[in-house]
């Protein structure tokens, strides 16, 4: 898994990121899968406010990512010594706003707090030596080029009575990196993963009904370690067209957050 999600280009306006066919989303074939960009909006928070940990980041996906390229600007909003928080923007070659993402950082305590974690999803997550290398959930996209869970650049596995059938769903998941040359941080290296919630927990397979998110929140209360992260994925789907995708995130290790996402419910187009 030697290839990117993007490469970069730095010039005096910024750096503008090419997006790989391995970017390409599932819904349309000249935008992003909203997690890879999700990991470089990270990323320009990350760096924007270097001496707190990014405990949270909100992405609110204002139009699509566009395949073509875009550029990221972060901002900070406080510099507090404890808490920060900052904004970013991703903006296509027009300088239109396709997304921005808000995030919260919180100094870690160089002392423990607690003697141990409390907490409802404190559980041992699968072992992923029993998991069993599977498919993506989703095999099929709206357009027949290569694109983010159909070409390779995603590896999935699955515990033990877990598939890639409709409802909730427990897998783990790696991806390629998403800049050559660059190792990407934890918070970063989960973001693809958390934008999935929507794919692994759905009801109905996307050529019946279409399940966009239209923002996705991650919440980290540590920092994930190792390639292969994992989700335990759970939503809610209303007749109005509106639903829930609720994941707890994990690692080997244990838990280290959620994510979750707001989504669009809405009948997929008769084929042609």
């Amino acid at each position: 898994m030697g290839e990117t999600f993007f490469t970069v280009d730095s010039g005096p306006d910024g750096d503008w990121f090419a997006p790989t066919e391995h970017a390409r989303g599932p819904w349309d074939a000249r935008a992003c899968h909203a997690g890879p960009p999700t990991g470089l909006l990270a990323r320009a928070v990350e760096t924007a406010a270097p001496g707190h940990r990014l405990t949270r980041l909100t992405v609110e996906l204002i139009r699509p990512v566009p395949l073509a390229g875009f550029r990221i600007s972060a901002t900070v909003v406080r510099s507090g010594r404890v808490v920060a928080s900052t904004r970013a923007e991703l903006v296509d070659q027009n300088a239109t706003v396709c997304a921005y993402a808000h995030g919260t950082h919180v100094v870690s305590s160089s002392e423990p707090v607690l003697r141990q974690s409390f907490g409802p999803d404190d559980e041992s997550p699968p072992r992923l030596a029993d998991a069993t290398p599977g498919t993506f959930p989703i095999t099929r996209s709206a357009h027949d080029l290569p694109g983010f869970c159909t070409d390779g650049s995603v590896e999935v596995a699955y515990p033990v009575g877990q598939d890639q059938a409709p409802g909730p769903t427990t897998l783990w998941m790696r991806t390629i990196a998403l800049l050559p040359d660059e190792t990407p941080s934890p918070f970063q290296r989960i973001c693809p993963l958390a934008d999935c919630g929507n794919a692994f927990s759905r009801y109905a397979e996307p050529w019946v009904t279409q399940f966009l998110n239209a923002d996705l929140t991650i919440y980290l209360h540590r920092d994930p370690v190792g390639h292969w992260l994992g989700s335990k994925v759970t939503a809610d789907w209303h007749p109005n067209g509106v639903g829930i995708s609720d994941a707890l995130l994990f690692d080997e290790q244990g838990t280290v957050g959620r994510a979750m996402q707001t989504l669009v419910l809405r009948r997929a187009a008769a084929p042609a």
